[in-house]
Formats: C-alpha cells, sequence, structure tokens
C-alpha cells in the first residue's frame, strides 16, 4: 500500500523537529515522491549521511510502501 505525502513529513519532522519538508507526489499514484527537507541537524554532515538521516526517519518503509523517492536535503541559509 502506498503512502501519502502526509504520513512521510510526519515521520521526517517527528525525526527532525526542525525540518522544513517539500513533498510533491511526482506521478499522482502515492508511489514516486520528490522531497527535500532542509534541517539544521544536517550542519557538519555529508550529504549521504543527512540522507541516511531522512531514511531513517522513515523507519523501513523506504523500498517497501514508499517505492520511490528522489530526495535533497540542505541546512538552512544563515543558521
Amino acid at each position: 500500500m502506498p503512502m501519502i505525502a502526509e504520513d512521510i513529513e510526519r515521520l521526517i519532522r517527528e525525526a527532525l523537529p526542525d525540518a522544513l519538508v517539500t513533498i510533491e507526489d511526482l506521478r499522482g499514484d502515492g508511489d514516486h515522491y520528490a522531497t527535500r527537507v532542509v534541517s539544521a541537524a544536517f550542519r557538519g554532515k555529508t550529504r549521504v549521511q543527512q540522507h541516511q538521516m531522512v531514511y531513517q526517519a522513515l523507519r523501513g518503509r523506504m523500498g517497501n510502501e514508499l517505492h520511490a523517492m528522489a530526495l535533497q536535503t540542505a541546512v538552512p541559509e544563515g543558521a
């Protein structure tokens, strides 16, 4: 069963409370998303570590309920 964008955002924000999360359903099928996550928690982390933090927040749903997600991460500017 596909995940809805609100559930993805909720899980990410539970793990990264300061996160600004933008999610776009690329195909309208609830199965292919583009997600951008901006969080101060990413400061000093490599891009791979940032992505791992987001995947950990999804609690094993990536590749299961969540089939595909193009992920962009960033640290807030000026923070």
